[in-house]
């Protein structure tokens, strides 16, 4: 099958996680996405662990199936060249601090004369306008920023810090609409035949999913929405999530309670509400007893919505994600490794990562010769100069 991207172009100045995220989304379906990177070095997530034989898989997790054109943007006539691009481009995406683009020349406003049909997305930690426009933001700070992780400080019971952080949500999250925005934005073109600008905020991005909290916040709660607590098996540790009244009868006749339906604390669901933690405090009383597997099997079996905690390593030999090909085998030349798929599967096209890996500067000069039909003396010249590797 065909990509649904395919024949699409990106032009690429994104580094580290967000931006990334969205341009190699952009690439699984289909895109030509060219990743501008600088000469010292390149992305900085290109040096980030896992290394094996000086290559990081982190890195390529992020920009597999992107080309690879390494130069110097700070140069007047790589800046000109760069335009020459943008003219053959639908897609650009940077996630610079606001004003990086425009002092190099390449802000909306300017590129925008010199392709009308471009799509131009920028993503940053607070946006491109506002007070904090010009801050420097990642993940962390955003999750500090849009009240992610004092609310999560609210929901761990005993707690008085709020929770140590390795996982960036903001920039999943941020990529993530960045992705959808683009999409969105190139259907509308189709109908108006010009492109458009994308400002995409990570902290807006944060403060969306904080569906629930902020409306609490507008009109307080006299109780505590009910939290989802791993609860204790023989072995480890199995979550259980009876939200609805068939997931609570399911769950008692699993556990051969029946008599917890007439329980005065359980009769209905607002009585379960109330009564929550007793709930859960009679639900572990039964996993105790059982093993991990052996819970998650029985419950199951009964409908009852139900997870044993795993390792990453554990789910990525798991059989459901197999079964929809959820993972794709890569070789950067210093051994195979899995990355993920997007999370979506498509009838008419295909979703998935792109074998190329690329060296820094790779692809340099056969995007100069494809894309701009330079010659091989020319190609040449902007290396001598130092323009590019």
């Amino acid at each position: 099958m065909v990509g649904a991207l395919d024949g699409i172009r990106v032009l690429d100045f994104t580094a580290v996680m967000a931006g990334p995220y969205a341009t190699r989304m952009l690439a699984d379906l289909g895109a030509e996405v060219v990743k501008v990177e600088t000469m010292t070095g390149g992305d900085q997530v290109r040096a980030r662990p896992p290394l094996r034989d000086g290559k990081s898989r982190y890195f390529a997790q992020l920009n597999a199936g992107k080309r690879s054109l390494a130069c110097d943007l700070k140069s007047p006539k790589m800046q000109d060249t760069i335009r020459a691009l943008v003219a053959k481009c639908d897609v650009l995406v940077e996630n610079f601090r606001p004003g990086v683009m425009a002092r190099l020349g390449l802000d909306h406003e300017t590129l925008l004369k010199v392709n009308p049909r471009l799509v131009y997305c920028s993503i940053s930690g607070y946006g491109q306008k506002g007070p904090k426009a010009h801050s420097p933001a990642y993940a962390p700070v955003i999750h500090a920023s849009s009240g992610f992780d004092l609310t999560n400080l609210e929901y761990q019971d005993g707690s008085e810090t709020p929770a140590t952080g390795g996982i960036f949500i903001a920039d999943v999250l941020g990529g993530t609409h960045a992705f959808g925005a683009i999409q969105t934005a190139l259907f509308q073109r189709e109908r108006t035949g010009l492109g458009q600008f994308i400002d995409v905020s990570m902290l807006e991005a944060m403060v969306g999913m904080l569906v629930y909290e902020m409306q609490v916040a507008q009109q307080p709660l006299d109780e505590r929405r009910p939290l989802y607590k791993p609860l204790r098996t023989r072995d480890g540790f199995i979550m259980v999530a009876p939200t609805s009244p068939g997931n609570f009868l399911s769950l008692i006749k699993a556990m051969g309670r029946d008599t917890l339906a007439q329980d005065p604390r359980f009769v209905t669901n607002a009585d379960r509400n109330r009564n929550w933690d007793d709930l859960l405090a009679e639900t572990e009383a039964w996993t105790i007893q059982h093993r991990s597997q052996e819970a998650e099997a029985i419950l199951s079996a009964k409908g009852v919505p139900c997870a044993v905690y795993r390792t990453v390593e554990e789910v990525m030999e798991d059989d459901q994600l197999a079964a929809r090909n959820a993972f794709t085998t890569l070789d950067d030349g210093a051994g195979p490794f899995k990355v993920t798929n997007p999370p979506f599967q498509m009838s008419a096209s295909t979703a998935h990562a792109r074998a190329h890996l690329a060296a820094l500067g790779e692809d340099g000069a056969n995007v100069m010769r494809e894309i701009l039909d330079m010659r091989d003396e020319e190609i040449e010249n902007y290396r001598n100069e130092g323009l590019m590797l």
